[in-house]
């Protein structure tokens, strides 16, 4: 049961449990960056992000939003735009990320969507997003729906994100924000609390180890420059 010719020996590593199980505290509070899908002056995916930074604050944590006004569309500009260099550069500053999208013809937006896509899979050889965590959440403007959370889960995987197991979907967003734009107390705050609290316990848990446990044995087969030409091919 131990015959596996097909794996080359230089490239296989034994699970390495010193790293896996690290405790070293690097002293400074996670460190979260909140993404949100919507423009318009009451966006209840904002108002909601800024709750969930405050408890994210209130948890520890240090946090920042990124504004997708005046981000343009994918592909339409060079990547030195500097909307675009902005949100690359909290992307690299995150240990984790909160991703909240309204749900609009049963998806996230394309606000949404388009933040994502100018997050780059690789930067040489380097993958953004590998190993950080991520927290989803969407509101409704009717009945509740899980839609744009699952495909916000299926990008996470594929941005290779630890995503974690708590979501939020909160039902007709417009009645839970008061006048002051401050979220109800209710269940669905009180979700929110709880996505928030994981996503923290997840950062912190992996901080520090989570380049190790995203670490894969084909990747230290491949060199950097056949990863770039890979990740970044045009057609398959």
């Amino acid at each position: 049961m131990t015959d596996t010719p097909n794996i080359e020996d230089d490239h296989f590593r034994a699970i390495d449990t010193d790293r896996l199980f690290a405790s070293d505290d690097i002293g400074q509070p996670p460190r979260i960056l909140l993404l949100y899908g919507s423009l318009r002056a009451r966006s209840f995916s904002r108002l909601m992000t800024e709750e969930a930074a405050r408890v994210l604050h209130r948890f520890g944590a240090e946090t920042k939003t990124f504004n997708p006004s005046g981000l343009p569309l994918p592909d339409d500009t060079e990547a030195d735009h500097p909307k675009v260099q902005e949100l690359r550069d909290l992307v690299a500053w995150s240990e984790g990320m909160v991703w909240c999208s309204p749900e609009r013809h049963g998806a996230m937006t394309g606000i949404m969507k388009a933040q994502i896509d100018w997050i780059p899979l690789s930067l040489g050889a380097v993958r953004p997003t590998q190993g950080k965590t991520l927290a989803v959440m969407q509101v409704n403007g009717g009945s509740q729906s899980f839609n744009a959370v699952n495909q916000l889960r299926i990008l996470g995987r594929w941005m290779r994100l630890l995503t974690i197991p708590n979501q939020s979907s909160t039902p007709k967003a417009f009645l839970e924000f008061d006048d002051n734009d401050r979220m109800k107390p209710s269940p669905n705050y009180d979700r929110m609390v709880d996505v928030m609290e994981e996503l923290v316990k997840f950062t912190l848990l992996t901080r520090g180890r989570s380049d190790y446990l995203v670490e894969r044995y084909s990747e230290r087969k491949e060199t950097g420059e056949a990863l770039i030409r890979r990740v970044n091919q045009t057609a398959i």
